[in-house]
């Protein structure tokens, strides 16, 4: 029977049944039954039409609609109900001009004598007819949908609810009962008394009966243990507990092959789309206003933000709708079971699927309205920017101004948090909206940046390119053209870059500070390109030779630095020349150049301190977002800072103090850099040790840093996969380049391969002399080729390089180079001359205090004083390499001191671990990270990590995990007399 296929109805059932039996004993009675759309009132109604036609009644039935009858009909759906039993019991109507309807009157009663039937009222006829009908045996009246009848045909009903007591017919009505967004429908029994009709409620169907439904209609040929609970449970929620939805959901399911592993979440993966028709339908019934809402809600349900039930009640409000009533449609349907509330209280629907299906076939135009009101709404009431512009991306073009705004300080908002996807989008779709020229070159400057480096490195030329042909203020074309200059030189197309450059001398010549800024940035991009760079200076050159102050400020400072590179410059004529240039007015675009290269100068010439404060104001100038020639520039000045200091554990763990994206280990150095397993160019989080800026044009300053302080911390087998990892056949011509080779060459002397190292070395040179860069301060390729070639058994060949190298230095002048330079020429030229010279190199950077130079030449002097037969002075000057060392963090040289000393005969230095080594330590073992070790015992994060370096070198073992059982088997000196104040030392 059709009632078995029912849930949850036998209630309903049993009502009309135990009314049946009251028609057959003489008494009728209205039965209505009422439910919200898909509920299954038509199935119910059949069911018990079906029950009642097995018990011996009569059945009349008619489904209502508002297109039913025929023309002229002026009760249509009764005409139609009672057309069966007309022809047997009434002649047929030839017309009539009386009232279709009138209340008792009209119907007459079942006794009334009248000779002419074709006189009487239609209603009366139609009234006479069914109570003829029952005479003959009791009847069952079946009206489905009567809500959508004619209101004379309602009408009717009404007044025959209100006679059939003491006749054998039941009137068994449906009728859709459903809060909707309109106004709402009176109901049929509204004005009759609740003692002429029973009434009940279809709800929608309970968990178990929604769930035992789904099981029993994939149960069929399929184990049911293919279908997993969660498969189960998200049926039943994107049913809604709605037969109509779930069966209709059902259909598309069974009718797809083998069991699924989740249930979409969209209708396109839906067949043949029976889910998606129903949930049309069932907004169809609820009528436009209830849809739109409906759909309002899908859609800022979409939204990442969500939607609170103010945001969109105000927004439906601007379809038209009542909010109060809207208010209560949230309600209504959250008891229905088609929407529920999250944790945060939003409303919601369901399942992701039912709110596709609402938004199905709802026209985009559609849709960009409701996000664009819901942005107005948020504007007015205050809401972030970010979740403005979330509507907004989905709303076309507002053409305002306000949108305009939202939509860029979202993207602002979204650079700061490092979310640089999010602003690409932002900025793509602020250009949609109306701004000045001058803004939209801003937003295409900086949106083509941003494609440059987190896209692909020709994704940005296109918008860049466009933001230097729009009309307005020359500024905006200068950043650019800058932008676009260093796209391209990046790219390895620096040439290109430097002409697109020059190509604006003739549109700057009534703006002197602009030109010189575009002349500055030509040089310096032209630093990517050997030959394109020997042109740029020839001319910076000429110009200053003949009319210096053309050059401005920044451009007059790249010449200094070009001197300080090529030998022909001492670092303190350079510093009071920069100086002095610092001292000069500036304009704001050219300050960042003037400022980066004196800072580099600062650095060469041991002014650590004074380079970092200009580079700090040189980036402070700096928008990260845009791309500029000098931004790259400030952050190698810092790396070359840090190297300069032996600040190790900052190059490889702090990535953010100096790197473009960051190659550094996560905090507390539990594992290494993202470099250790991942080749150039590719990291855990997208970043890279190449270029940072999507380029690919192979390895940087940043990778030859990391590689240096790999070697320096003992990390050789690291460094080398690393080096390795590089093809430097695809690498552009460029300076960084040069410094990459060097690097490599000290990880392949650091490896045991002087001549690969020797190699590297000497392509290093070559390259960097056909540059004009000659001086050791840049690059010391000299000094440690001169290495190579002693260990080569070449010291004829050495001592040339070491000569050259020393003469150079003492140009320059500065402790660390020329501390360097003795240390190696004392080396290749040993003897008594020899130690001479290494002991004036230990004194030049004792008294300078550079570290990084002291250690290798405290080494190298206590092996020549080994060599002398002094092993006293050897071994006190070993023993204070190793422990500097040990301060510096600097592995490779602590194990290099400690074998000298052990080959001298010495013992080497203690492995006991300190007082303060052992806390942190301690510390580490617990669990605690870096940074918490740093906060928790106010010392320089420095400090922590040589503490740890030292620990682990003493303790023989390589990783964090193995601090517990070491410190287990380490002698504990709780009170060492010597051991040192653990403060930040740095």
């Amino acid at each position: 029977m059709l009632s078995d296929s029912l849930y949850e109805r036998g209630e309903a059932l049993d009502l009309v049944a135990a009314e049946a039996e009251r028609v057959r004993a003489g008494t009728g009675r209205l039965v209505l039954l009422r439910g919200a759309t898909g509920t299954g009132r038509t199935a119910l109604l059949e069911a018990a039409t079906e029950n009642a036609e097995a018990g011996g009644m009569r059945v009349l039935r008619v489904r209502c609609s508002p297109q039913a009858g025929a023309p002229g009909s002026r009760l249509p759906a009764i005409e139609q109900l009672l057309a069966p039993v007309r022809k047997l019991t009434v002649p047929a109507e030839r017309g009539g001009s009386r009232d279709s309807m009138g209340p008792m009157r009209a119907m007459g009663s079942t006794t009334d004598a009248v000779d002419r039937p074709e006189d009487l009222p239609p209603a009366a006829r139609l009234w006479r007819s069914l109570c003829a009908y029952a005479a003959e045996g009791p009847v069952l009246v079946a009206v489905d949908d009567v809500h959508l009848a004619d209101e004379n045909s309602r009408c009717w009903l009404i007044e025959a609810a209100r006679r059939v007591d003491q006749l054998p017919i039941l009137l068994l009505v449906t009728e859709r009962s459903q809060y909707d967004v309109d106004a709402p429908y009176t109901g049929l029994v509204h004005t009759l008394s609740p003692t002429l009709v029973r009434t009940h409620t279809l709800a929608p169907l309970s968990l178990d009966a929604a769930t035992e439904l789904v099981r029993s209609s994939v149960g069929d040929g399929s184990p049911q243990s293919e279908y997993s609970p969660q498969w189960v449970a998200d049926c039943v929620r994107a049913g809604a507990g709605n037969p109509l939805l779930l069966r209709a959901l059902l259909e598309d399911l069974n009718a797809a092959t083998g069991a699924p592993d989740a249930l979409p979440e969209t209708c396109a993966a839906l067949y043949p789309g029976a889910y998606p028709a129903a949930v049309s339908w069932w907004l169809d019934c609820a009528g436009a206003a209830t849809a739109d809402a409906a759909r309002v809600l899908a859609a800022l349900e979409e939204a990442a933000e969500g939607t609170d039930i103010e945001l969109f009640t105000e927004t439906a409000e601007s379809t038209g709708a009542d909010p109060s009533r809207v208010r209560g449609w949230l309600t209504a349907m959250t008891r229905l079971g088609l929407l529920r509330h999250d944790a945060d209280g939003l409303p919601r629907y369901t399942h992701p699927l039912l709110r596709d299906a609402v938004l199905a076939g709802w026209p985009a135009a559609g849709r960009q309205a409701a996000h664009r009101a819901a942005a107005e709404v948020m504007v007015r009431r205050g809401d972030p920017t970010e979740a403005v512009a979330g509507q907004l991306l989905r709303s076309g073009t507002v053409d305002e101004a306000w949108a305009t705004d939202a939509l860029l300080d979202a993207a602002t908002g979204a650079v700061r948090d490092d979310r640089t996807d999010d602003a690409v989008v932002l900025l793509r779709r602020a250009l949609t909206e109306p701004m000045t020229p001058g803004r939209r070159a801003e937003v295409l400057t900086e949106l083509g940046s941003l494609e440059f480096a987190a896209v692909r490195s020709s994704a940005g030329i296109p918008h860049l390119t466009e933001a230097m042909r729009l009309p307005g203020l020359p500024q905006y074309r200068v950043r650019a053209a800058m932008a676009l200059g260093t796209a391209l030189a990046r790219r390895g197309e620096a040439r290109a870059a430097v002409t697109l450059l020059r190509n604006l001398d003739g549109q700057l010549t009534e703006h002197p500070d602009l030109l010189h800024t575009v002349q500055t940035a030509s040089a310096l991009l032209a630093d990517h390109d050997q030959t394109t760079r020997d042109e740029m200076y020839r001319h910076l050159r000429d110009t200053a030779e003949h009319s210096p102050r053309t050059l401005g400020a920044a451009g007059r400072a790249l010449l200094v630095r070009y001197e300080a590179t090529a030998g022909l410059t001492s670092a303190d004529a350079a510093m009071k020349q920069v100086r002095a240039l610092l001292a000069e007015p500036v304009g704001h675009l050219a300050e960042p150049f003037l400022l980066g290269t004196a800072a580099a100068v600062a650095q060469w010439a041991d002014e650590l301190d004074e380079a970092e404060r200009l580079t700090d104001r040189g980036l402070s100038l700096q928008r990260p977002t845009l791309l500029h020639p000098m931004y790259e520039a400030l952050l190698n000045v810092r790396a070359d800072i840090a190297a300069a200091r032996g600040d190790y554990g900052r190059l490889l763990n702090d990535p953010d103090s100096w790197r473009r994206e960051g190659t550094g280990a996560p905090d507390g150095g539990r594992s290494g850099p993202e470099w250790r397993t991942a080749g150039p160019g590719k990291g855990s989080a997208g970043t890279s040790t190449s270029t940072g800026s999507g380029s690919g044009s192979g390895p940087t300053n940043a990778a030859a840093h990391v590689l240096l302080a790999l070697v320096e911390t003992d990390r050789i087998e690291e460094a080398g996969r690393l080096a390795d990892a590089f093809d430097l056949r695809e690498a552009h011509d460029s300076w960084e380049l040069n410094r990459f080779l060097y690097a490599r060459g000290v990880v392949r002397a650091a490896s045991g391969d002087p001549a690969g190292a020797l190699g590297d070395f000497l392509e290093c040179g070559r390259r960097q002399s056909a540059r004009d860069v000659l001086s050791p301060v840049v690059t010391p390729w000299r000094s440690a080729a001169a290495q190579c070639q002693l260990a080569l058994g070449h010291p004829r060949e050495a001592l040339a390089l070491a000569e050259e190298d020393l003469r150079l230095a003492r140009v320059w002048h500065t402790p660390r180079v020329l501390g360097r330079s003795l240390r190696v020429l004392g080396t290749a030229t040993g003897g008594r001359h020899g130690l001479d010279l290494i002991d004036e190199a230990v004194r030049v950077l004792r008294e300078a205090s550079v570290e990084t130079e002291l250690v290798p030449a405290l080494i190298a002097r206590g092996r020549q004083l080994a060599a002398a037969g002094e092993g006293t002075r050897a071994r006190k000057s070993l023993r204070e390499a190793a422990e500097r060392a040990e301060r510096l963090g600097a592995v490779r040289l602590y194990a290099t001191a400690n074998e000298s000393l052990r080959e001298g005969g010495a013992r080497r230095t203690t492995t006991t671990l300190t007082a303060s080594e052992r806390r942190i330590a301690e510390l580490a073992a617990g669990g605690r990270t870096n940074t918490e070790i740093t906060e928790l015992l106010h010392v320089a994060r420095r400090t922590v990590e040589t503490h740890l370096t030292s620990t682990y070198r003493k303790l023989g073992i390589r990783r964090r995990g193995e601090l517990t059982a070491a410190l287990n088997r380490a002698p504990h000196v709780p009170h060492a007399p010597h051991a040192p104040d653990v403060r930040r030392t740095g």
